[in-house]
């Protein structure tokens, strides 16, 4: 396997080829093609490359020769805390389209890591997505990770942000990860706000530009995330253990919230987190289970990548009756427009197949569409399939231009 060095703002890195170069070179990792994103009072300029029909055709083709069952298990990203490899082969065997790593998934020594996504992963023609929340800083699961994060980074030049998370994808990419829910897009001024620390920008325009510059430093590597759509600073509380709420008016999101989810999307995000927050004024529902979310998502910002919810394990914390069966929400999320769940927190072994025997049963109940289970499982198909055709090899470059 190829091994180059990449000079990031004075940074040297050794990365194994899991993407593509960093600073000079052949980008392999090939961006969705989000055709552009327009809000009512935004104008977006679209990313000017995309995906060819291959993929998206393969993915088609695979997913209409599946089972039900098997395209309910590619739509569930789970997780299991452990680091025992067999037991993770045993778990990743249900035909989940995905894991996430946590921390008890990561070891200290780099190689273990990479015995682990490579355990994660039963049949090598067609990889599952690997993912971890790597934001750095407040947020980091990955042992390495010393690159400037959000505390500095908002109010920092934009092109510190872009040198951060080129560094910072290549960390991700060298562990054999190829999902980052690592952008967070919420924005607040507010120092007592729980996504305060995290988010990249205290004002919409200042977060916006560096979520588009941390998103097109990692696209031509990872897919990266912007999360937590449709913006977590508008609503006080933390959704690990509530619904927050706000009343904020779809126009007023428009000219606020909603700026640095565009300029991710412009950018070339490949995933969109929903949070598990309210906006009341537009729909009383968590925006993860809310059909008019995603309507906006998909037809007023034009998104045609992959929505995934957040843990689905945080609506079951919140502690409201109404969310109590993470089956039913994955249900309800998946009708609304997701197309892959996530699942964390109180997950065991059997979460997983419950969740899967959940939407194939919905199916068959006439309560989730065939024709939407379908094309949330192509849609996560094609993002696997656009991982798996990254080229293994990279372009040696002696002298490296400084990425971003």
């Amino acid at each position: 396997m190829a091994v180059a060095t990449a000079v990031i703002m004075g940074l040297c890195l050794s990365a194994s080829a899991h993407g593509a170069v960093v600073g000079e070179g052949v980008s392999t990792r090939t961006p969705p093609n989000n055709e552009g994103s327009t809000a009512e009072g935004l104008t977006a300029e679209g990313p000017t490359t995309g995906v060819s029909d291959g993929p998206q055709h393969r993915a088609a083709a695979l997913v209409e020769q599946m089972s039900t069952d098997e395209q309910a298990a590619s739509i569930v990203m789970g997780h299991i805390p452990t680091t025992d490899t067999v037991a993770l082969r045993q778990y990743m065997s249900q035909g989940l389209g995905g894991f996430i790593l946590m921390g008890a998934n990561i070891p200290d020594d780099d190689t273990a890591l990479t015995t682990i996504t490579d355990a994660l992963t039963v049949d090598p023609e067609l990889p599952p997505l690997v993912a971890v929340d790597q934001e750095g800083g407040i947020v980091s699961r990955l042992p390495g990770d010393t690159y400037p994060a959000s505390t500095t980074l908002k109010t920092s030049p934009v092109a510190e942000t872009s040198a951060a998370f080129s560094a910072r994808a290549a960390l991700v990419a060298d562990a054999g990860i190829s999902v980052d829910f690592g952008t967070v897009a919420d924005v607040t001024a507010d120092p007592g706000s729980f996504i305060f620390g995290r988010a990249l920008g205290t004002d919409p325009q200042s977060a916006a530009d560096r979520v588009a510059a941390a998103t097109t430093a990692q696209e031509s590597l990872i897919a990266s995330t912007l999360k937590h759509f449709p913006g977590h600073g508008a609503a006080p509380g933390d959704s690990h253990h509530a619904i927050p709420e706000t009343s904020k008016t779809l126009e007023e999101w428009r000219a606020s919230d909603a700026l640095p989810f565009v300029a991710g999307l412009d950018a070339g995000a490949s995933v969109l987190m929903f949070g598990h927050l309210a906006y009341t004024a537009v729909d009383p529902a968590p925006a993860s289970l809310s059909a008019r979310w995603h309507e906006i998502a998909r037809e007023e910002l034009g998104f045609e990548g992959v929505i995934v919810t957040d843990d689905l394990g945080m609506l079951q914390s919140s502690g409201i009756a109404e969310y109590a069966d993470p089956v039913a929400n994955a249900v309800t999320a998946v009708s609304a427009g997701t197309d892959l769940v996530l699942m964390i927190a109180g997950s065991t072994a059997d979460t997983a197949g419950q969740i899967t025997a959940g939407l194939s049963a919905a199916v068959d109940a006439g309560t989730l569409p065939e024709a939407r289970l379908a094309e949330a499982a192509t849609r996560v198909m094609t993002l696997r399939l656009q991982s798996t055709a990254a080229s293994a090899e990279w372009a040696l470059c002696p002298d490296c231009e400084p990425a971003g």
